[in-house]
């Protein structure tokens, strides 16, 4: 049996990144990153958890944007944060 997918991951379009594969807030502090994450309800790119500063979770905590997919080549999943959930597709 499959689980269900949140209404937050069914009910989007994929946005993928624009522009160069940065982190423009570390860029910014002068910090590295070590994964990209795209919001898939305005394109914000942030980076991930396993990075110092988790801009990512950040831009999510500051505008309840619940979806982010995977920046990084060949990764092909999405994370609702507000349910805790993964697709890939």
């Amino acid at each position: 049996m499959q689980p269900k997918l949140c209404a937050h991951l069914t009910a989007l379009d994929h946005v993928t990144a624009a522009g160069e594969h940065i982190c423009p807030e570390c860029v910014a502090l002068g910090d590295r990153w070590v994964h990209l994450r795209v919001c898939q309800e305005c394109g914000h790119v942030g980076c991930c958890d396993d990075s110092k500063n988790k801009h990512a979770t950040k831009h999510f905590r500051a505008t309840e944007h619940p979806v982010v997919a995977s920046a990084e080549p060949g990764e092909r999943w999405l994370w609702c944060y507000q349910d805790e959930s993964f697709a890939e597709y």
